[in-house]
């Protein structure tokens, strides 16, 4: 088990990630379901971004904020699918100092009463790294919404029990991101 409950609500500071060629803010309703229910349940929105299914592009900006001492969760939305472009697991994978298998385990487990032997396809994942919970979700708005209502809402709250993600991301060591490239610039060069 991952932590024990809290009995207050202590809010998340939550990153969101929307992976598409396609989509900009006002197609958007993937990453505005989910920022809607972030802020609805009380946490804080710290970031919001769209960027186009690149491989390295993704990965930088994941790689920024879970380096980043105020972002304690990542949510991503898209890019999770079977066509060439479709790229965020291969992404965030090499990120992860931890994967969380049971979470891919029960959005498909919940899918599949919406969707059917389709949620097959589906390559939802989730881990963790530098104390950071990174969670990968299909780009369906339909998706997200079983995402967040079915797992994430629950788990990203601290009075969940027997275990949530609150505990452990709320441990993240405060590192100065802000000065990167002065910090690991000096080393690059030695």
């Amino acid at each position: 088990m991952s932590s024990v409950p809290s009995t207050e609500m202590k809010p998340l500071n939550i990153a969101l990630l929307t992976v598409s060629d396609t989509r900009g803010p006002e197609q958007d309703t993937s990453g505005q379901f989910l920022e809607d229910s972030v802020v609805e349940t009380g946490h804080n929105l710290v970031a919001r971004r769209i960027l186009p299914d690149d491989v390295y592009l993704v990965r930088a900006l994941i790689s920024n904020w879970i380096a980043d001492s105020q972002v304690h969760v990542v949510i991503i939305t898209g890019g999770t699918g079977l066509l060439e472009r479709d790229s965020t697991p291969e992404a965030v994978r090499p990120l992860l100092d931890k994967t969380v298998e049971g979470f891919g385990e029960e959005f498909r487990r919940l899918s599949a009463a919406e969707i059917g032997s389709s949620t097959v396809q589906s390559r939802a994942m989730a881990g963790m790294a530098n104390h950071t919970v990174i969670f990968c979700l299909p780009g369906s708005t339909g998706a997200c919404r079983t995402g967040w209502e079915g797992i994430l809402n629950t788990q990203l709250d601290s009075r969940h029990g027997p275990c949530n993600f609150a505990a452990l991301v709320q441990r993240k060591p405060d590192r100065p991101v802000h000065r990167l490239d002065e910090v690991i610039g000096d080393k690059a060069q030695a």
